[in-house]
């Protein structure tokens, strides 16, 4: 009788391979990103190993450890031996964020809207419900997310992989965080040009040790910039949600940020829209509600655009303060904030399991020259 060859899937591959340790390194070939283009045909299992250098001296050593690793785990009769290939990355495009599952552009049409409020409280409420979360203060000009962390007097720690120097990211309230507020003193305006920004945006996401994650999101600053073309070349955005108040002169704003985002040349999912400054209610009124920036404005546009809405966010003094003393609202998972942001957070999750089972991963903008 014969019995049935297990089928390999890439798992077992990586599984495998997880054993395999870079010399004079705690780390092994599968979590630095070494192991790509896995392809299996029955027994049969090709894929590359990319080194940094093409002088690599561990080149031969780790390829038939490798080979032997395939084999002892996958069994003798897997075809492994001269189906490995060598690459380097001076050859072919390094990953960036390989671990993190979703990156997620918290955006506005306009200044003074709540955005990165929403974008720290989105954060935490995300980590609340067991997800790991990243959060990188894009707002370059405005760096507001270290003093809402309780961070501002924080600096992030260096640690060198593979020989290149990397910074560790801030972690609170289950979040992990970098700013280019922690580079700077609160006290000093950050006076740079375009370019300038545009390379400190891309130190936070690339040389950053982030691990694995969920969701990244990332804070953008208002309107559109520099920094929004920048982060679009540099990461394949899944998704982006929109932040604004229900008043006219910041949904007309809006509509100009879901274009930039949807236009051909960017072609970015727009996730939702968030409404925040939805409504004040006063502690000794609480069956009340007063609309001081208009009513349903984010939920009418939304419906008028064909995006969902997210969720309302109503002003609340805690929210302020929370901000101001370091200690975000949805902190507390059991307050009319925390609630609210955890809708939200539900909401966003959703939208981004549909669409990634509805469309393909976004791919980064390219830049052309005639």
């Amino acid at each position: 009788m014969n019995i049935p060859r297990k089928l390999i899937v890439p798992k077992d591959v990586t599984d495998a391979l997880r054993t395999i340790k870079y010399p004079d390194s705690n780390e092994d070939v599968v979590s630095m990103d070494m192991v790509q283009e896995i392809r299996i045909a029955g027994q049969r299992v090709n894929f590359s190993l990319v080194f940094q250098k093409s002088n690599d001296p561990n080149i031969e050593s780790l390829v038939l450890a490798c080979e032997k690793a395939i084999n002892k785990y996958l069994g003798e009769q897997v075809e492994i031996e001269n189906n490995i290939t060598v690459k380097f990355l001076h050859d072919m495009e390094r990953p960036v964020l390989p671990g993190v599952k979703n990156i997620v552009a918290i955006a506005s049409g306009k200044g003074g809207v709540g955005k990165s409020t929403v974008a720290v409280n989105l954060a935490v409420a995300l980590a609340n419900s067991g997800a790991r979360v990243g959060l990188i203060d894009a707002d370059i000009f405005g760096p507001s997310i270290p003093k809402m962390f309780g961070t501002e007097f924080d600096r992030p720690l260096g640690e060198k992989v593979n020989g290149r120097d990397m910074i560790v990211p801030v972690e609170k309230f289950g979040v992990k965080f970098l700013s280019i507020g922690f580079f700077v003193e609160p006290e000093n305006a950050i006076i740079w040009r375009g370019p300038m920004a545009s390379n400190a945006l891309k130190q936070l996401i690339m040389d950053a040790i982030w691990g694995e994650l969920d969701y990244m999101l990332i804070d953008l600053p208002p309107g559109t910039s520099d920094i929004h073309l920048t982060m679009v070349q540099t990461l394949p955005v899944t998704g982006a949600v929109i932040v604004t108040t229900p008043q006219e002169v910041a949904l007309a704003d809006v509509i100009r940020g879901v274009s930039m985002f949807q236009s051909k040349s960017v072609d970015v999912p727009v996730l939702g829209l968030v409404e925040n400054m939805s409504w004040f209610t006063p502690a000794e009124l609480p069956d009340n509600k007063y609309y001081i920036f208009g009513k349903d404005g984010g939920k009418t546009l939304a419906e008028k655009l064909g995006l969902k809405l997210l969720g309302q966010v109503p002003i609340v003094q805690s929210i302020r303060e929370g901000g101001d003393e370091g200690v975000p609202s949805a902190s507390d998972p059991d307050s009319v904030i925390g609630m609210a942001f955890a809708d939200v957070a539900k909401s966003m999750s959703h939208q981004l399991h549909l669409r990634n089972i509805q469309k393909a991963p976004t791919k980064k903008v390219k830049i052309t020259r005639k």
